[in-house]
């Protein structure tokens, strides 16, 4: 009897200790699973589009903007994914968010914003800025020296959202077009 019982002692304590480390490894992927779904919680596709421009410098910027207005979708998933060195779903959705919801370049350090000061007047810039928009055969133009791309970005931006009065405000203060003449110059932003 006492040959069996030392064997069966230690079968015990190897049994004991196989069920400690399973449950212990499936706790921690149960915390592992919970985390990664906190994670991946998704985004609204404006606040998304924000934090994506955020992560690209000017250059990169610029040629991701240039690559979806060419239509290459997968060559601006590529060159996001190469800049921030996120994962290849991450790119998808933040290539597709940008798209959807256009983001002005906004350097390192945050300037003021140009749309919400009212107490200020425009800067003018020493370059007339040229907008023009059309449909079918009717063209808008807008040409001012109030205007660059960031601002008439972060126009096209507030119309695309659905605050297409505030984007004709914006547009009527940074240029000398009326609000009507603003109002149908956004109109045809919408398509």
């Amino acid at each position: 009897m006492d040959s069996l019982l030392i064997p069966l002692v230690i079968l015990i304590a190897v049994i004991a200790g196989v069920l400690l480390l399973i449950r212990s490894y499936t706790k921690r992927s149960a915390e592992t699973r919970a985390d990664a779904a906190a994670l991946n919680v998704p985004k609204d596709a404006v606040t998304l589009a924000k934090e994506s421009a955020a992560k690209l410098n000017e250059e990169q910027h610029r040629r991701l903007y240039s690559l979806i207005a060419q239509g290459q979708g997968m060559a601006a998933i590529k060159l996001y994914l190469q800049a921030t060195g996120e994962g290849l779903r991450a790119s998808r959705d933040a290539v597709g968010a940008l798209a959807a919801h256009p983001q002005p370049y906004r350097p390192e350090a945050p300037a003021k914003d140009l749309l919400a000061d009212d107490d200020d007047e425009p800067e003018r810039f020493p370059y007339r800025y040229r907008a023009i928009v059309s449909k079918g055969d009717v063209t808008r133009e807008v040409s001012s020296n109030m205007l660059n791309d960031e601002i008439y970005g972060r126009i096209r931006t507030l119309a695309k959202s659905g605050d297409v009065e505030g984007a004709a405000l914006a547009l009527t203060r940074h240029s000398d077009i009326t609000i009507k003449q603003a109002r149908e110059f956004i109109e045809l932003l919408d398509d």
